[in-house]
């Protein structure tokens, strides 16, 4: 027995003595709120997850050792270590929280002021890193903005200008409504190149409301909201500049001041210069990309009382001069003649909105606008002077009870239009009406809204526009089904003629009022920094109004609906520091024209999009994208009725080299895809609305490099 109990002890002492030390690392992972469970630790090539007491311990070697830390939701943690014995080493690292942006994204074109998430309408967000990026990418407007979201088409409607429109769903730009922090500060879409002259570096948030939205807010939204909300002034200061030059010919001069003035008065100042070269890319003497001087002044003035109360006023002040169509020195080969199509552009805006709680129940609002534009149209040898003039007015008041959250509301909007060189398309709208919402949270997996409208217009008559909406929510699946229906006062100014102007346009009887109706139904899934939404969305749309360009320049209502039918498929994925998105997008639009049912012009049934980005907060950002547009009916084409499909690709950059300072340069269409490498822009002979150019369906400007600085103090 002693002899086996020496043997043990002495195979035991020389198994001890043979066995070297090893060091190990404690890591001991915490946020703000205590210990982080289930982070993933990494050191060296040893792994392993922290415990509920959010410690990790993990076998080590001697040297320099790097250690990472992840955990969804929380900012990647990073730490080394300088291991020089065999003993047990204690790191502790707090991971920081990264920002749910949805929890804190409150929507306001939806009347309701609601969470993104909690909202039965459908609305898309973009918030400020977003706008930030596309910032570098095309300082002086929003088209690219709005031209990369899923399921909208910034459609080029004149090749001699540069002007374009927002297409949402297959259906065209005028029925869409612009507004400014709620207000119709931009006047109607068609009455101007609209998008092409707001800048986005004051924005704080961009909201887009698809399919029929008269309910909220009346005929100018048959086709969906986009509302810009403006940046406020927060407690440090805000000095911000921007400079920004293209390979062809662009320069950009923006600044965004704004200050919390007292305790509760705060202001801000949003101010830019922007110009264009005239660019004339394939040698034929025509200008592809117009050339522009355009200045911009906004200034705003906020004011909250802390206790529910606030108050906004803003002016706006624009004047652009755009010039396109023959280069200087140069004629049409047709006429041997120069030919200049030029705008000139002077808008002037004043709105407001005032907020206030009655007996802490009630929140009563009143909103108002009034703004002036004046223009003077060139089109070769005709002048086309006129002055468009919108004022507007709405109160409102907002309450809760029990489950239900309702809106009640009166508004009133005049809109005229005064064209000195051709009186006859003279015209005032004036439309009063009488609005309602409620939001009704049946239970905790479905909540149901309600709006409806009632409009007087006093030349189209009455209109009842209702609106219903459900949201349906169920783990990590989200459902919203959508239906509406609306009107649009038809004006003379379409996509057409403000390409072509009014001087040669008939009107062979009056116009009628254009009614539209509208469904969605979209499902949402979440899995972790994953989110996939699916949406099919349908309208039709009676007595839309048609402008006729073979034989003779007219405009008339046609006798068959204008359908849109489709599907969207949205993608994103987010998990620091990479984020990734993908959009589908197909559409089948038709019309009734004179000819027989056909497809609606320059409506892509197809269009994808892809787009990456790694960024470190705060520093560095480097992106990718790609964009398939698939073909288009084209007509009074005489080259070819059908488009070609293209492909777009782009890539960019943004680098913060010193505290205040960042660099930024921007590859738009790497490929140099422009619309003249397949046809000629201009046409062999006149058409009858005196236009030389074919209808853009493809970029004019190709390949565009731009790279600048943005300056913050």
């Amino acid at each position: 027995m002693g002899q086996r109990l020496w043997a043990i002890l002495v195979f035991v002492t020389a198994f001890a003595l043979g066995q070297e030390a090893h060091p190990t690392i404690r890591v001991e992972v915490k946020s703000g709120e205590g210990p982080v469970k289930d982070a993933e630790v990494i050191a060296d090539r040893q792994n392993g997850r922290t415990g509920p007491d959010g410690v990790a311990i993990l076998p080590a070697a001697l040297g320099l050792i790097d250690i990472s830390v992840t955990k969804e939701g929380f900012f990647p943690a990073h730490a080394s270590l300088d291991i020089d014995a065999a003993m047990e080493w204690t790191v502790q690292i707090e991971l920081q929280p990264q920002k749910e942006q949805q929890e804190k994204v409150t929507v306001y074109a939806t009347r309701n002021d609601v969470r993104v998430q909690d909202s039965p309408l459908h609305v898309e967000v973009v918030s400020q890193d977003e706008i930030n990026e596309e910032l570098a990418m095309r300082p002086g407007d929003i088209s690219m903005l709005l031209n990369e979201m899923g399921g909208m088409r910034v459609q080029t409607t004149s090749p001699g200008l540069g002007a374009a429109s927002v297409r949402v769903q297959g259906m065209v730009g005028r029925y869409t409504a612009f507004l400014s922090d709620g207000l119709p500060l931009f006047g109607q879409q068609g009455a101007g190149l609209g998008l092409l002259q707001i800048p986005p570096m004051d924005l704080a948030q961009l909201e887009v409301i698809k399919g029929n939205a008269s309910a909220l807010y009346g005929s100018a939204a048959m086709a969906g909201v986009v509302n810009l909300v403006s940046r406020r002034p927060t407690k440090e200061p805000i000095h911000e500049f921007l400079l920004n030059r293209s390979s062809l010919g662009e320069s950009d001069g923006s600044m965004f001041l704004a200050s919390q003035l007292t305790q509760h008065w705060g202001a801000s100042l949003l101010g830019g210069a922007h110009f264009q070269e005239q660019q004339d890319l394939n040698g034929d003497d025509w200008a592809d990309v117009a050339g522009y001087s355009r200045g911009v002044l906004r200034p705003r003035l906020y004011w909250d009382n802390q206790n529910g109360g606030t108050a906004l006023l803003t002016g706006g002040v624009i004047y652009e001069d755009r010039s396109g169509g023959t280069v200087p020195g140069a004629v049409l080969p047709a006429t041997n003649q120069p030919y200049i199509e030029g705008l000139k552009t002077t808008r002037y805006d004043v709105g407001g909105n005032v907020q206030r709680v009655l007996g802490g129940r009630f929140v009563v609002t009143v909103r108002f606008s009034v703004s002036e534009q004046n223009h003077r149209h060139q089109f070769g040898e005709d002048i086309e002077r006129d002055r468009h003039e919108l004022l507007f007015g709405e109160i409102s008041i907002k309450g809760t009870s029990g489950r239900n959250t309702w809106v009640v509301g009166f508004a009133d909007q005049r809109d005229a239009y005064h064209p000195r060189d051709v009186p006859p398309f003279a015209y005032t709208y004036q439309a009063p009406g009488a609005f309602a919402q409620d939001d009704l949270n049946v239970a905790s997996w479905l909540t149901v809204s309600a709006s409806t409208r009632v409009d007087f217009h006093n030349r189209f008559g009455a209109f009842f526009s209702p609106r219903l909406s459900a949201l349906l929510r169920r783990g990590a699946w989200t459902g919203r089904i959508s239906a509406g229906q609306g009107f649009f006062a038809p004006t003379p100014l379409t996509e057409e003629t403000e390409a072509a102007g009014l001087a040669k346009l008939l009107l062979p009887a009056p116009l009628r009022a254009e009614r539209g109706r509208s469904a969605t139904v979209d499902l949402t899934r979440t899995m972790g920094p994953l989110s996939v939404t699916g949406t099919l969305f349908a309208s039709n749309i009676d007595h839309p109004v048609y402008v006729d360009r073979a034989t003779t320049y007219s405009i008339f209502n046609l006798a068959g609906p204008t359908r849109n039918r489709g599907a969207e498929l949205l993608a994103t994925w987010r998990k620091a520091p990479f984020s990734a998105t993908a959009s589908y997008t197909y559409v089948r639009s038709s019309e009734l024209e004179p000819s027989g049912r056909v497809e609606v012009p320059l409506t892509p049934r197809q269009s994808l999009g892809l787009v990456g980005m790694w960024e470190k907060e705060g520093v560095t950002r480097a992106g990718l994208e790609c964009y398939y547009t698939g073909k288009q009916r084209l007509e009074y084409n005489p080259y070819r009725n059908e488009s070609e499909a293209y492909v777009i690709m782009g890539a960019m950059a943004e680098h913060k080299i010193a505290a205040h300072v960042k660099l930024f340069l921007n590859l738009e269409n790497i490929t140099n895809v422009r619309q003249t490498r397949w046809d000629p822009l201009l046409l062999p002979a006149r058409e009858s609305d005196g236009r030389w150019t074919v209808d853009g369906w493809a970029p004019l400007d190709g390949r565009v490099i731009n790279g600048g600085a943005r300056f913050t103090f």
